[in-house]
């Protein structure tokens, strides 16, 4: 859930910079907004689902006849499984579920070591926030997975989208293209970044480290003497400094829906990523914001693309 630190630090950072301290949440021109919504599937039918709220809630949702779901492959809404921790995306009020993404978890770090014939067990480095974690890539993934990581070896990046299952967690899907250098040599912006921008262009992802409910961004370019983090402050997009609890203005360029975005945690991982985009264009290359699902979501993303064409701004 929210920090009340880092809304103090919001606001006093605005303060120092003589600006409008803003107010984190979506843009109200956008038109109707979207709700995330998550929680512990207790019922579901094709009309209906019942969930039970991280806080303890249970919400009786309808879903819409167009909605869509995925439990590692796509599936009917009533398919899902009692017990699944979902992620849906809401309309009218947040009452009509359009979308579920039920057990989705997304594993991004570098690769440590590789063991299996069949299936194949990855531990990864996901920096020094997030630890070290354990992904298993099932033997019918592996061919997937690989194509777009051709550097399968100690020393480089990766990125996959998969679903949780008996405490494990399985790659499914490649979320990227794997950046072809070693996480330790990520390149410099280029020169034509020097400056101070207003709006800067590039990739949003999403990670599942944040709280389930929790709206908010980790950005690469934290003060890592602010932070406690030595390997913050790298990226390839030309990046300026924030401090925690800034807010960010996101735009997803795909869907045209913006939303003010507190800056909660260091992206320290995320900025190793000198990838593009391609969601609805080819994005510049670099990672601008990690979010979180609710944030990801309530943007207009699909979880399961892994990515959209952002800009961002200063709130």
């Amino acid at each position: 859930m929210g920090d009340p630190s880092v809304e103090r630090r919001r606001v006093l950072a605005a303060a120092a910079l003589g600006r409008e301290s803003g107010v984190p949440g979506p843009d109200p021109s956008n038109g109707e907004p979207l709700r995330a919504v998550a929680g512990e599937v207790l019922d579901v039918s094709p009309h209906l689902i019942i969930i039970e709220t991280p806080g303890g809630t249970e919400e009786r949702l309808v879903i819409a006849p167009w909605a869509t779901a995925w439990h590692g492959q796509d599936v009917g809404p009533a398919d899902i499984p009692v017990g699944s921790m979902v992620m849906m995306r809401a309309l009218r009020d947040g009452r009509v579920i359009e979308r579920i993404w039920a057990d989705a978890t997304r594993i991004t770090g570098t690769i440590l070591s590789i063991s299996g014939r069949k299936d194949l067990t990855v531990e990864l480095d996901c920096g020094p926030h997030r630890g070290h974690r354990s992904v298993v890539i099932p033997y019918r993934a592996t061919g997937r997975l690989q194509v777009r990581h051709p550097k399968f070896e100690p020393g480089y990046l990766f990125d996959a989208i998969g679903i949780r299952r008996d405490g494990a967690s399985l790659a499914l899907l490649p979320a990227t293209s794997q950046p072809p250098y070693p996480a330790r040599a990520v390149p410099p912006p280029p020169p034509a970044y020097a400056g101070v921008q207003s709006r800067i262009s590039g990739t949003a992802t999403w990670s599942d480290t944040f709280d389930e409910e929790e709206r908010g961004a980790a950005y690469p370019m934290l003060e890592g003497s602010d932070i406690g983090c030595a390997e913050a402050g790298t990226s390839c997009a030309g990046l300026p400094y924030l401090a925690v609890g800034s807010l960010l203005q996101v735009r997803n360029l795909c869907s045209q829906r913006s939303a003010n975005v507190p800056v909660v945690a260091c992206g320290c991982v995320a900025g190793r990523f000198c990838d593009r985009c391609v969601e609805c264009d080819t994005s510049p290359r670099g990672r601008i914001a990690e979010l979180s699902p609710s944030s990801y979501v309530e943007l207009g993303g699909d979880l399961m693309k892994g990515c959209f064409n952002a800009q961002i701004g200063l709130g």
